[in-house]
């Protein structure tokens, strides 16, 4: 992930990485699961020491950063948990998947991050930069069109069975794609962000399809 990708989700307001990694994965959606947290973090420490963040300690009570919860008599905060019988109370924990039960015990070790990041002036304009560029973040087609040249120039294998199984790479992605679209509720930020990956998969599956007819003239000799 682009580093100005982090820095332009914190130009709104100051954030706790984990509310950063939320913000994250709400735009991201589906393609956003399997967002490391750690790297998150990395990549704030290395902004921070390039001088486009600036890290503050959150000193308020962690009553208070938990929304007041501390506040509230125990009976309210446990909302009569001891009326309820167990199984109530466990809310049928036990059936839940492990990595659902990791994930919520990884946010909340992450609420017990008490940093505060924000830009500096150098970040901001860094961000400004960033969002005024027009490049468009492409697969890298000159490296697969010069492997497909150096091996049918060395007999290293046939152009034809290279652009084959790219295809069928694409093909995979591309049907994920469209299901992970499917998936997603009416007027969901994240449709649109799937739907962009649609487009370029088929336009890419396009391309590949130029690669075979040409490298299969080229067998023919004509």
């Amino acid at each position: 992930m682009r580093q100005e990708v982090v820095l332009a989700m914190l130009a709104k307001e100051p954030s706790h990485g984990y509310e950063l990694r939320a913000r994250l994965r709400d735009a991201l959606g589906p393609l956003g699961e399997g967002m490391n947290a750690g790297q998150i973090y990395v990549t704030l420490t290395r902004l921070e020491k390039a001088g486009l963040l600036v890290v503050e300690v959150d000193d308020r009570p962690a009553n208070e950063t938990r929304e007041g919860k501390g506040d509230r008599p125990a009976n309210e905060t446990r909302e009569g948990k001891g009326d309820r019988p167990a199984s109530e109370t466990q809310e049928g924990k036990g059936d839940r998947p492990a990595n659902e039960t990791q994930e919520r015990r990884g946010d909340r070790g992450d609420r017990g991050d008490r940093k505060v990041y924000s830009l500096t002036a150098e970040g901001q304009q860094r961000v400004a930069e960033w969002i005024s560029e027009v490049a468009w973040p492409r697969p890298d087609l000159a490296e697969f069109h010069l492997k497909l040249v150096a091996a049918a120039a060395a007999g290293l294998a046939d152009p034809l069975t290279v652009v084959d199984t790219q295809r069928r790479e694409l093909l995979r992605r591309l049907r994920d794609a469209q299901r992970a679209v499917l998936a997603e509720p009416a007027g969901s930020r994240a449709a649109l962000l799937l739907e962009g990956v649609v487009l370029r998969l088929q336009a890419d599956l396009h391309w590949l399809e130029v690669c075979d007819r040409h490298w299969t003239q080229r067998r023919s000799g004509s």
